[in-house]
């Protein structure tokens, strides 16, 4: 990733963060008074699986980890939101990151491979942030958020390609990288129903991209919560997120999706 450019996006997304921020603040305190901030951290583990296609200079790759063999190849992950919410107004960031190698695959195709057989290795190291701005619109035994939203996503993509037999590159092998970065404004709504003393079940769907950066973007989250402490509770479900970004000879038309489990700190 170019240093310059990583950089002038994160200072775009944080100067749309503060403006988001400052513009909602000012409707908070209009609307609410003096009702004092909620906040609620929540560090999470998630053993998400890939599935989907990816592509440098025209050499594509179908990519397929399964949840359970991807500690095999996860370098690093993390995975947290935080959240400020006061009266019906909240402010949410979500952070992502992770980065795998060693995946391996045989189906892959593009200029100069032709009928060659081998296999082509993929590692990936991608960044999700995402800041939102939310009103609850209903505020009774059940909730219900409208989230508009900014995604921001830093993705580097090496390929590294091994023929045995046939194809047509120089000494057998190729190695191919990029990086990109782009924008998706989003749009979602939230819903959390009590069902039982200290549990409750939430939902979240967003969609998102329209073209502005992703094609399009979209991902759905489904779980329970158990408040076991004033401050605590437990968080357990699902998690499916999905990117279609193309740009020039790069393609990451990808899903991620599986487990995940999270403590909720409430201050």
């Amino acid at each position: 990733m170019n240093p310059l450019k990583a950089g002038v996006g994160r200072l775009a997304f944080v100067t749309a963060c503060a403006a988001l921020t400052t513009l909602s603040s000012n409707a908070i305190a209009a609307e609410e008074g003096e009702e004092p901030w909620k906040f609620e951290f929540t560090p999470y583990l998630f053993a998400p699986g890939l599935e989907g296609t990816t592509g440098v200079l025209g050499v594509t790759a179908n990519v397929q980890v399964p949840f359970e063999e991807l500690f095999d190849n996860v370098d690093s992950f993390f995975m947290g939101t935080f959240e400020a919410r006061r009266g019906k107004w909240l402010f949410l960031f979500d952070a992502m990151s992770f980065r795998l190698s060693g995946v391996t695959t045989a189906s892959w195709q593009g200029p100069g491979i032709g009928s060659a057989t081998g296999q082509l290795e993929v590692e990936v190291r991608q960044q999700i942030y995402q800041s939102s701005v939310g009103y609850r619109v209903f505020d009774g035994e059940t909730k219900l958020d409208v989230i508009g939203a900014a995604r921001y996503t830093e993705l580097d993509t090496d390929l590294n390609l091994v023929t045995t037999t046939g194809g047509l590159l120089p000494g057998g092998t190729r190695s191919l990288s990029t990086s990109k970065s782009w924008w998706d404004p989003v749009i979602g709504t939230r819903v959390m129903v009590p069902f039982a003393e200290h549990w409750s079940v939430f939902g979240y769907i967003d969609v998102g991209g329209f073209g502005a950066g992703s094609d399009l973007t979209y991902q759905a989250i489904a779980g329970a919560n158990w408040q076991f402490a004033k401050s605590f509770s437990a968080k357990a479900g699902y998690r499916y997120f999905y990117q279609d970004f193309k740009d020039g000879g790069f393609v990451w038309d990808m899903s991620m999706k599986g487990p995940f489990l999270g403590l909720g700190i409430r201050f």
